[in-house]
């Protein structure tokens, strides 16, 4: 092999450090387990904590370099160093809040952590893919985990069912990506995202063949974000899977997907901005709508929650809607909502699902609206920190949610989107009536099961991390969406 070729390789080779060190603690948790008493598995969850520590590290290194590798299929920019980011930080939180839950169903295994851990892997490749190929083998590698990860309650018959419906659905999702992205490929001859870009300007203006490829792909994607008409999988999976899964799959999953919908949208769908800014407002219109709605009537917590996720991805969308202004040009405030968004919602969202897993004890499966009544009673602490995360969830201040829907808000009316910006408010009254169903359950009525939850060390430590977040980014959002800014607007400006 040619020296230079050598060289350049090996020098890549350390842009893909914090997915490598990912990959060595997983395979390091696989090989370890042999050696562990049932009764020593939750050491597991260290190996893949120190995993999580050490990519984020590799992560820090790689931060400044701004540039692109092997053959410019991955970038390292701000929006890789971003994402990335929020992956491990969400895997982090998830590893804290599981330890003790696993130990419940009886399924604490090496197995769960090492596929968290690969599961992170390809989130890391969504974000600073460039190519189509990368993509989706990084989109697949995601989804295979959290398949099994589904399932990982193998005597519970609510988590097979979930697994199946999600391996289903999700293979059904990925055909169709692959046929859109299979025809990008056959427009531009290349799998990288510059250049289909590049060919999709000099086609002509609503070219059939690109709206079809921008209708398929946009399909897969938003079958990977729940959003309305691709969200069926979703209640059935939250409701199904091990609580602690479902916090990751309604954060770090969606969190993903959002990163592959913004390369794709920005870069390779750009010159039909356009076209795809009216369908994610239509998309986003909808995934409002009927998760307002349909959360209403919920009385598993899990299930509402889902629900309420799809109300939220609503949110997300109209950010990306609010990218783009009336002359075609791209408005930093939009996508300074979108990423503000995601960076909270992980938060407040996985926050919730805390809550949920610490009512999680032998005999009591505790995500049932009645399993919240009188929690102020058994556990003050907990009953608090639930309110902080529904309150943010709402919207209302002084906690990040506000700010997050603030921010689209405004990115609406200043792009002059101003019926979905009324749409966005009005939206916000049926999630305060649900999300104080909860309240009150937890506030109100009179306590049915006297037993206090246990909340262990790992999960004060997570649940006090995401409270505070939650609160320090609503009362002091400067730095926050400063970061935010810097991170998602500065690779894309145009």
């Amino acid at each position: 092999m040619d020296p230079q070729v050598l060289s350049q390789m090996m020098t890549d080779s350390l842009f893909i450090l914090p997915e490598a060190m990912l990959a060595l603690f997983g395979l390091a948790i696989l090989l370890t387990d042999f050696f562990l008493a049932p009764n020593q598995k939750s050491w597991n969850s260290l190996t893949a904590f120190l995993g999580v520590g050490f990519s984020a590290g590799s992560l820090f290194e790689v931060a400044y370099q701004n540039r692109g590798a092997f053959g410019n299929s991955i970038v390292i920019d701000p929006f890789f160093v971003f994402f990335g980011a929020l992956f491990l930080a969400s895997t982090a939180l998830v590893i804290l809040i599981s330890v003790r839950y696993m130990e419940i169903e009886g399924e604490q295994h090496g197995e769960y952590y090492a596929l968290m851990l690969f599961a992170t892997i390809g989130m890391m490749f969504l974000a600073c893919g460039n190519d189509l190929i990368v993509l989706f083998v990084g989109l697949e590698t995601m989804a295979l985990a959290f398949y099994v990860l589904t399932g990982f309650l193998r005597r519970d018959r609510r988590s097979n069912e979930a697994a199946m419906k999600y391996v289903l659905m999700g293979a059904f999702s990925s055909g169709i990506l692959a046929y859109g992205f299979s025809i990008l490929y056959g427009l531009s001859g290349s799998t990288n995202l510059n250049d289909i870009a590049d060919t999709l300007a000099r086609r002509p203006a609503h070219d059939p063949f690109t709206l079809i490829a921008l209708a398929t792909v946009s399909a897969g994607v938003f079958f990977k974000i729940a959003a309305v008409p691709f969200h069926q999988w979703a209640p059935d999976v939250y409701e199904g899977a091990p609580t602690s899964i479902t916090a990751y799959v309604s954060v770090a999953s969606k969190t993903a997907s959002f990163a592959l919908l913004l390369r794709l949208a920005l870069t390779a769908f750009w010159p039909v901005r356009v076209d795809w800014v009216m369908l994610v407002g239509v998309i986003a219109a909808l995934s409002m709508t009927v998760g307002a709605f349909a959360a209403i009537t919920q009385t598993n917590v899990k299930r509402l929650l889902a629900y309420s996720s799809i109300t939220q991805v609503g949110y997300i969308l109209l950010g990306l809607v609010g990218s783009v202004n009336k002359n075609g040009s791209l408005n930093k405030l939009g996508l300074e909502a979108m990423a503000f968004y995601l960076l909270v919602y992980l938060f407040f969202n996985t926050g919730a699902f805390a809550i949920v897993i610490i009512l999680r004890r032998k005999g009591v499966i505790g995500d049932d609206i009645e399993d919240l009544n009188g929690l102020i009673q058994r556990n003050p602490g907990a009953a608090v920190l639930m309110l902080i995360f529904l309150l943010s969830l709402a919207g209302i201040p002084p906690t990040a949610g506000f700010v997050a829907k603030l921010l689209v808000f405004w990115s609406l009316i200043e792009t002059q989107h101003y019926v979905l910006a009324v749409l966005a408010v009005a939206y916000i009254l049926p999630a305060v009536y649900y999300y104080f169903r909860l309240v009150s359950a937890m506030w109100v009525r009179e306590a049915v099961d006297p037993v206090r939850p246990v909340i262990t060390l790992a999960q004060k430590l997570a649940l006090g991390a995401m409270a505070i977040v939650t609160l320090a980014a609503g009362i002091f959002p400067e730095q926050f969406v400063r970061f935010a800014v810097y991170s998602v607007f500065t690779p894309f400006m145009r």
